[in-house]
């Protein structure tokens, strides 16, 4: 039967992969005459499960790496053993091509099932991405962490440059401290913000600080761009070149957005699994955004038509996810 011997056969164990090829899918979809009374010439390919190449959300391929996702699932807060169960699951499941979206998302279904709050932490990335599709909301969560700091902010200021008026996404006044702050906001993962962004904010915020000394203010300010996706290399060079701060997912190190919201336990209420997308929609629309919020706007749940006996459960998650201990 040679549509038998023309199959590739793929077996996954958990550290071995094992591809079968003959030699008429080999080389095409022709059929290949076999001898009377031979067997097929058959290739095997043994790799273990840490080099099979998986695709990234901009369509690149990588290596699978395991300590990514341990990584991720320690950042969550999860435990040593439950990281070693989902890591074990995982490495039984991964294939060949598989999209690091759907690695996520089975981990994330794995640590749900054992704990509500880790694994909306877990899932704070793609929260952030569920702000939008328009950038105010992340405006707002800005804003808000780093009003958490001591700083007094507005969203969405417009200030006289020399040449023209700009508007500032964040501006934050501490005593004589400063801040502008321009947020570049994707709603999709696989975006960078490249060099053209740190050149055109470098000369906006050049501009607004020749319309201060003009007017006879004081014209020192820091300047930063924040970004929920990542910044390419010439974007970084140019911008701290230039003396702005650069703040990406996970830029600079142990200071990057991921960190101040884990820091400061300011989570956007995107992440919560106790609510729907829906519900979470009509949240935003009421101007909310932290998860910390909820906690004492149970009227803003109702508004959302969030039933009176799931309130509870969602105001526990809050709790836990923020650290309250109530």
């Amino acid at each position: 039967m040679p549509g038998i011997w023309r199959m590739a056969i793929g077996i996954i164990a958990k550290q071995m992969y094992l591809t079968v090829f003959i030699p008429g899918d080999f080389y095409g979809n022709t059929a290949i005459p076999y001898p009377a009374g031979c067997l097929p010439l058959c290739y095997y390919s043994f790799r273990t499960v840490k080099n099979i190449r998986i695709t990234k959300a901009s369509g690149a391929r990588a290596y699978y790496a395991p300590r990514k996702l341990r990584r991720s699932l320690r950042r969550a807060g999860a435990p040593a053993d439950l990281i070693r169960d989902i890591e074990a699951e995982i490495e039984r499941e991964v294939y060949p091509g598989m999209s690091t979206g759907d690695i996520y998302a089975r981990a994330f279904q794995l640590l749900h099932g054992h704990s509500s709050h880790l694994a909306a932490r877990y899932k704070l990335k793609k929260a952030i991405m569920e702000l939008g599709p328009s950038g105010y909301p992340f405006e707002h969560f800005v804003g808000a962490l780093i009003s958490h700091t001591g700083f007094r902010t507005q969203v969405g200021v417009f200030l006289e440059g020399r040449c023209v008026s700009h508007e500032v996404d964040v501006k934050a006044v501490r005593h004589q401290e400063k801040i502008l702050v321009e947020c570049k906001y994707h709603n999709q993962s696989g975006f960078i913000c490249d060099v053209k962004i740190s050149l055109y904010v470098h000369a906006r915020f050049r501009d607004i600080e020749a319309g201060m000394e003009g007017r006879g203010e004081d014209p020192r300010f820091e300047g930063w761009i924040v970004t929920n996706t990542r910044f390419s290399d010439d974007a970084l060079r140019y911008g701290t070149c230039a003396g702005m701060r650069l703040v990406s997912w996970d830029y600079p190190a142990r200071d990057s957005l991921k960190d101040m919201i884990d820091r400061e336990k300011l989570y956007p209420l995107t992440c919560l699994t106790t609510l729907s997308g829906r519900e979470k929609e009509l949240l935003l629309k009421q101007g909310l955004v932290l998860c910390r919020e909820l906690l004492s706007r149970e009227d803003a749940l109702r508004r959302a038509r969030v039933s009176a006996t799931r309130i509870p459960g969602v105001l526990q998650e809050c709790n836990e996810l923020c650290g309250t201990g109530k």
